[in-house]
């Protein structure tokens, strides 16, 4: 698998696609351990698990841990049991975000909690971390462990300081940060931070990564964050608006309230802080977003942290893994539609 980390792999700029190709059968390998780890004669259990997991997401975290482990010189397959704690780690928080934001679509598919009702995909979601954290310990890396173990905490933080802020039309841009960092960030940082660990790196090498890992993940956020109100159910694998209609503040609405001013004070009072929303509030909502800039200044703060996640590879080795993670910062800036 090593040779692949010199190959000339084709990889436009902006895409996925370069890591996806060098981590091809590093990939295969997760994934089998993740289809025979979310099994049990509990039927439901790999049912729902499967409905979710197999909905056709990119495994961008597992694949951090996979790139991060091999730009750090890992030779042996000690990554990919993390790699697959990490699926399941996210997995899991999609199926409690779900049921807490009564979501309809999730990756393009029906959410599970719509199927199974929202009991069963909470547990299924438990038994996912569970699931994890068998295999954090099978990896063999205690470091790993603390890393994804710590990482889990602050997700659940980031989830109820969001659940406790939201439908607050005062919240600041740094708290928003800081849920954001908290609640999708942190995954990233940890994926990345322990792909670097298990192939034995130094400090600074997991430093690197952690950044990396941490920056990329604050972008995707943002981005996605703005595309709910400048994007398309295919390019969200949720509805457009969600974020509206759940009344979660989010930096683009944040903006727009901040330069709408008093004119529009009673509109976002009445669609966000009280939630009595008409079906043609979002509509509105939409046009004032765009309108006063709010979407593009989110997307241009993406930038930023896209352009942090690449500056902390500078110090790694210039091969084709360091190329197709900075084509992965760019990437996650570029997904307009």
């Amino acid at each position: 698998m090593l040779d692949a980390a010199n190959a000339a792999v084709a990889r436009p700029a902006g895409s996925v696609d370069g890591l996806v190709a060098l981590a091809t059968a590093d990939m295969r390998g997760v994934n089998a351990i993740i289809s025979a780890r979310m099994q049990s004669p509990v039927s439901v259990i790999p049912a729902l698990a499967d409905h979710l997991i197999n909905a056709g997401g990119k495994r961008l975290r597992p694949l951090l841990t996979v790139a991060c482990a091999r730009l750090a010189g890992a030779t042996d397959d000690s990554c990919l049991k993390l790699a697959a704690a990490v699926e399941f780690i996210h997995t899991a928080t999609l199926l409690h975000d779900d049921v807490i934001d009564s979501s309809q679509l999730r990756r393009g598919k029906v959410a599970a909690h719509l199927i199974w009702g929202a009991p069963s995909s909470v547990l299924v979601g438990d038994y996912l971390f569970a699931r994890a954290f068998e295999l954090m310990v099978e990896a063999g890396s205690l470091t790993a462990l603390d890393i994804l173990a710590k990482a889990a905490g602050v997700i659940s933080e980031g989830e109820v300081l969001q659940l406790t802020r939201a439908h607050d039309l005062n919240l600041s841009q740094d708290v928003y940060l800081e849920i954001i960092r908290a609640k999708t960030a942190e995954l990233f940082a940890a994926a990345a931070e322990a792909g670097a660990v298990s192939a034995g790196a130094s400090d600074d090498m997991r430093r690197s990564m952690r950044s990396y890992g941490l920056n990329l993940g604050l972008a995707f956020q943002l981005v996605d964050d703005a595309l709910d109100y400048d994007g398309t159910t295919e390019a969200l694998g949720k509805n457009a608006g969600d974020d509206f209609r759940e009344g979660k503040a989010t930096l683009p609405l944040l903006l727009a309230i901040a330069r709408t001013g008093a004119a529009e004070a009673a509109f976002w009072e009445r669609t966000i802080g009280r939630r009595e929303q008409t079906d043609d509030d979002f509509r509105r909502a939409r046009e004032l977003i765009l309108r006063t800039g709010a979407a593009e200044a989110t997307l241009d703060l993406a930038h930023q942290f896209a352009e942090e996640a690449k500056a902390a590879l500078v110090k790694t080795d210039a091969n084709a893994w360091r190329a197709a993670l900075e084509d992965l910062a760019d990437f996650a800036v570029s997904r307009r539609t």
